[in-house]
């Protein structure tokens, strides 16, 4: 029997966030991005994403001289740590350039703000060694359906990605779908979007997806089930697992946190799937509770970390014979009381 393969993990520094929402303020003092980073070794974690002001902050204030001379820094001290990048996203929604959206505003000039930027981003991929860019299209929907013509805005997201795609020959895009928040509803809502808009780029075999499980939830959809859709076409290049309690705003709770059987069932379709073999990580997109003490402010990661190997060794160990013939006799009941009673350890 072969081998079973390791996972690699990673996280980024918005996942030690300091628990404000929109009716609250902080509950914890910031912490400098060092001491992020120095908190991923000691948490057993591999990789580290990076939004574009992740790696260089202020980043609309400094030149492209300047911008490349800070990742060129930035990669010396993550090789100087053993830290990968696993990949650069650029942040769209905070510009004041992007409140009509980034990609698709009606305002010529602002779209080809978000180009730009998504280009420097591309860039710093480059330097930080990853030919990842993900783009969570956080602003690009609409609030009144009169204001934006939907099938232009598709054409306007393919032109974008097609800059970006002719910007660097190696550069893989991975939309990362969510339905709605900030949005009243996004243009590209669901995994299946995703891989419909890749098809119209004059590159399809470099656009995938990134799959965050909450986004799935919110949508209506079962995270198990997109990830094995994406996975049936080789497009799953990334991974944001976390939790969510139904349809609401996105929650980004530790893996396993609300329904164990879900995240089960997720890390039972990565381990079929053998995802991680071709040298994708398990990003954990998840935020500490509000009420979590700055001497807890780590735990949300290790305990998601430790859901997911348990999980692993959860799958590893089901019986898929027995499975197999509960299925063949369509006995459904029992294959549901296997599956509570191995979640159990009964």
């Amino acid at each position: 029997m072969a081998k079973a393969h390791s996972y690699k993990f990673c996280f980024g520094p918005w996942n030690i966030s300091e628990g404000s929402d929109p009716y609250g303020p902080t509950t914890r003092p910031a912490q400098t991005f060092d001491w992020k980073l120095a908190q991923l070794k000691k948490l057993g974690f591999d990789a580290m994403m990076f939004h574009d002001d992740d790696a260089v902050p202020d980043i609309d204030s400094k030149s492209t001289a300047q911008i490349l001379k800070q990742a060129k820094e930035l990669k010396k001290r993550l090789d100087g740590e053993g830290i990968a990048a696993e990949m650069t996203a650029p942040r769209l929604w905070f510009a004041p350039q992007t409140v009509d959206g980034a990609y698709t505003s009606n305002d010529p000039k602002h779209r080809q703000y978000a180009i730009d930027r998504s280009l420097r981003c591309i860039d710093i991929g480059n330097i930080l060694g990853t030919d990842l860019l993900v783009l969570w299209l956080a602003r690009e929907g609409t609030y009144l359906r009169e204001a934006k013509n939907a099938k232009r805005s598709t054409e306007l997201l393919v032109q974008a990605f097609d800059k970006m795609l002719a910007h660097d020959k190696k550069v893989r895009l991975s939309i990362e779908p969510k339905p709605n928040e900030p949005m009243d509803h996004a243009y590209i809502p669901t995994i299946g979007h995703a891989l419909a808009v890749a098809q119209l780029t004059h590159d399809p075999k470099r656009v995938g997806a990134l799959i965050e499980s909450a986004h799935c939830i919110l949508a209506g959809l079962d995270p198990a089930d997109e990830i094995d859709f994406c996975m049936t076409f080789g497009k799953l290049w990334s991974l944001h697992l976390n939790d969510q309690n139904g349809l609401k705003y996105d929650q980004d709770k530790p893996f396993g946190s609300t329904n164990l059987r879900s995240a089960f069932n997720q890390v039972r379709v990565l381990e079929r799937n053998k995802y991680g073999s071709r040298g994708e990580y398990v990003c954990f997109d998840v935020h500490p509770f509000r009420t979590t003490k700055v001497e807890h402010w780590l735990a949300h990661l290790d305990n998601s970390r430790r859901t997911f190997l348990k999980l692993v060794e959860k799958s590893r160990s089901f019986d898929e014979a027995k499975s197999k013939q509960l299925i063949a006799d369509r006995d459904y009941q029992a294959l549901d009381q296997m599956v509570i009673e191995h979640l159990l350890g009964k």
